[in-house]
């Protein structure tokens, strides 16, 4: 199966499957690690074939995926990864936020595990490998070891976080949030969709409420995940070897004007609340301008009330997501946002409330986990760099309780959280192997 690729050199590249992609030469160094490995490659193919599985529930007509966390769809997407988490040997817990571990048991079961893992929910116009090529990464790696009958001292688990995603119930993470004790389980349990309906309730309904006490150790925590961004691509690199993780900020702002008659209404004495979220909006896009390139700031939501063609709107709900890697810089951007709406509120004649609703501070992932992929990609022979992600990962959080790293890999085009998020199948086998090298030397590869 062949998909649209990037204009990349294609000389040393094959579709094959099965073959270990080299871009380099490994150094003299390297040759021993890779004999002591016996030179392993993942099955690509098998990989791919369980992803376009999985990306059958829930499948949308521009080819896409809608897997809200907790619907019946999520469901089926679970019974299915437990089923072969089951087939190939591994034992399954799951917590009170319902995240699922499957065990492949080590020499010396009394040693912490090292994890891989991810999300199966989906954004509701979501692509096909946002999230679910970390889960299914991990277990790939565990087929792999019982095809090679491989043995690791210490146990090797694959972990599905439930609601990384935030489309349904917010924040994001929040699962993964309260394994790591950001949040407190009440918190996480509580947390309601747009129906009224909790996380909790959810839970039980789909058979997803574990028994399994929140937090459990771990040796270490690797995730991988496409890049959702341009410049793996863009560069022509196979792996991205992710050292931190940019500071995030959410809020929830309502502003609250008076509704009047379109028609009678002079404009000099309206209080327009769709006028100052426009103000607003330009207002965060400028902040994120003054402090690029590495700032993000987004209006990703907006509903206007009453939303009616005649009637100047009088209230507008709306939320704001900033980020940057430095905490001094996301702490001076929130300061720009509640003092700049502020002014355009005063000036407009309404009243505002904002909320926020969601912050971590930026993350700096274990340096032994980091170099473990970076050696990993080394090993492998493959062209990688150094970068900061920009988006939010379960890892975030998961990194405040156990040393922790990620691997990217490259999406076409940069995109994501679309329909049409896409990768080459040669991309995903590449991080699989990666993953598989960085887990070996964790997990301390025995004689087979």
């Amino acid at each position: 199966m062949r998909l649209k690729t990037p204009a990349r050199n294609q000389s040393n590249q094959s579709d094959d499957f099965r073959g270990l992609v080299r871009r380099d030469t490994p150094e003299k160094n390297e040759i021993s690690i890779m004999k002591k490995t016996g030179d392993l490659e993942i099955d690509g193919e098998r990989l791919w074939d369980s992803i376009m599985e999985i990306a059958k529930i829930g499948a949308t007509q521009k080819g896409g995926s809608c897997r809200l966390a907790l619907t019946d769809l999520d469901r089926e997407a679970r019974d299915l990864f437990v089923s072969w988490c089951q087939d190939a040997g591994c034992t399954i817990a799951i917590d009170k936020m319902g995240n699922i571990f499957a065990r492949r048991q080590g020499s010396d079961p009394d040693l912490h595990p090292v994890a891989v893992g991810s999300h199966l929910d989906t954004q509701p116009t979501g692509g096909r490998f946002d999230g679910v090529y970390g889960v299914l990464t991990g277990l790939e790696v565990i087929r792999t070891l019982n095809d090679h009958k491989i043995k690791t001292r210490h146990p090797v688990e694959v972990v599905c976080w439930t609601n990384e995603e935030g489309s349904r119930f917010a924040p994001a993470m929040v699962a993964s949030g309260v394994f790591a004790g950001v949040y407190d389980l009440e918190f996480g349990l509580s947390r309601e969709d747009e129906d009224g309906r909790t996380m909790g309730e959810e839970l039980t309904r789909i058979g997803y409420a574990g028994d399994q006490p929140m937090g459990r150790p771990l040796h270490a925590y690797l995730e991988a995940h496409i890049e959702q961004g341009p410049i793996l691509v863009e560069e022509e690199i196979d792996i991205g070897i992710v050292t931190d993780a940019q500071g995030q900020r959410w809020y929830e702002l309502e502003l609250t004007g008076k509704e009047s008659h379109a028609g009678p209404t002079p404009m000099n004495r309206r209080q327009d609340a769709l006028l100052a979220a426009a103000r607003v909006v330009t207002l965060i896009n400028d902040i994120g301008l003054a402090h690029a390139p590495l700032a993000c700031a987004t209006v990703g939501m907006m509903q206007v009330h009453p939303n009616s063609r005649n009637v100047i709107p009088g209230r507008v709900f709306m939320t704001i997501d900033v980020r940057h890697p430095d905490d001094a810089v996301l702490s001076r951007m929130d300061e720009l946002v509640r003092g700049g709406i502020a002014e355009i509120t005063n000036a407009a004649g309404i009243s505002h409330d904002i909320n926020q609703i969601f912050y971590y501070a930026p993350i700096a992932f274990d340096s032994s986990c980091v170099r473990a992929v970076a050696e990993a990609a080394s090993t492998c022979g493959y062209s990688a760099r150094e970068i900061v992600t920009g988006a939010g990962h379960d890892a975030c959080f998961v990194a405040h309780a156990a040393p922790t790293s990620m691997i990217f890999i490259p999406c076409i085009d940069g995109i994501s959280h679309n329909e049409v998020e896409d990768i080459h199948p040669a991309w995903s086998t590449q991080g699989a192997n990666v993953m598989l090298q960085a887990v070996l030397s964790k997990a301390e590869q025995m004689a087979g």
